[in-house]
């Protein structure tokens, strides 16, 4: 499956929840997308929480899913195809100049 078939997908669930109605408790707007989708973020955070190991697996995996089907509908909804966006963002950063590694004069 790819990304606009995902977010088809993804767009059948929230219709079919009824959040693309105007009285929705959960109405999807890019402002309330985000917030979700930042929130979410920092659920994947907690899996490190005072570990360097994921504990729960499958927990971790739904919200990584999370993430990525709150990312889409966020692009969806503001109208970026998503999939040119990441391409075009790849293309960047291999012009783009990185940090270059500490060496041990920088250290010291």
């Amino acid at each position: 499956m790819d990304i606009r078939e995902l977010t088809e997908e993804m767009n059948r669930f929230v219709t079919a929840k009824g959040w693309y109605q105007k009285d929705t408790h959960r109405p999807q707007t890019p402002r309330n997308l985000a917030v979700s989708l930042s929130l979410e973020s920092a659920e994947v955070l907690e899996h490190f929480q005072w570990s360097e190991e994921i504990k729960d697996p499958k927990e971790f995996r739904g919200e990584l899913a999370d993430v990525a089907l709150y990312l889409l509908q966020l692009a969806s909804i503001t109208g970026v195809d998503l999939e040119q966006a990441v391409l075009e963002k790849l293309q960047t950063n291999y012009h783009r100049e990185w940090d270059q590694p500490a060496t041990k004069e920088d250290i010291q």
